[in-house]
């Protein structure tokens, strides 16, 4: 019980001010916020399941410069796909639930992988065992970015659909670039 306690609180902190709450946020004002939710929350367990597992045996042997490639592609890829696929007028988006829930969770996926959050989870697994800690960081990762699903939701209540995707094109493509470009310093 206190890995779980410690990942939960750790991780919700963690993760304030994190390019992946902004994400939410984002989505949130564009899908249904269940389906977001669900999605972040599928990413999250994976990951974070992915962590306690193996993370301590291959943490020093994970390819991170292919690993912000590819999550900053996917960047820019959702940064066009927001771009092109919605019609403007639509306050949300008319893609099926399985389609923005598969995009979201693959989205959340890459963007965690080699991120901190991911990192202390296998630092917490070492100390406080990996059934509680994977719980608890899931669990305090989806409360942090379930708190900015509900902003969004509150921004797609009172900005027009335009503007929202405008702006989640251009959140999404420059996080992909910024994070290309640190993976190709790294």
């Amino acid at each position: 019980m206190d890995g779980l306690w410690v990942s939960a609180a750790l991780i919700f902190v963690a993760e304030f001010g994190d390019r992946r709450q902004l994400m939410a946020l984002t989505l949130a004002a564009r899908h249904r916020a269940s389906t977001v939710l669900a999605g972040i929350t599928l990413a999250t367990a994976l990951v974070h399941l992915l962590s306690v597992a193996v993370g301590a045996l291959i943490g020093e042997a994970l390819p991170t410069r292919l690993i912000g490639v590819l999550a900053g592609v996917a960047f820019i890829g959702f940064g066009w796909w927001t771009w092109r696929g919605d019609e403007a007028g639509s306050e949300r988006s008319s893609r099926s639930t399985g389609s923005v829930l598969l995009s979201v969770t693959g989205l959340f996926f890459l963007a965690e992988l080699g991120d901190k959050t991911m990192l202390a989870t296998v630092t917490l697994a070492m100390d406080h065992g990996a059934v509680g800690t994977w719980i608890g960081s899931t669990v305090g990762m989806v409360a942090a970015d379930g708190l900015a699903i509900a902003l969004g939701g509150v921004l797609a209540a009172r900005v027009p659909a335009r503007a929202i995707r405008v702006g989640a094109t251009a959140l999404f493509v420059i996080v992909g670039v910024v994070m290309v470009i640190g993976a190709g310093r790294g």
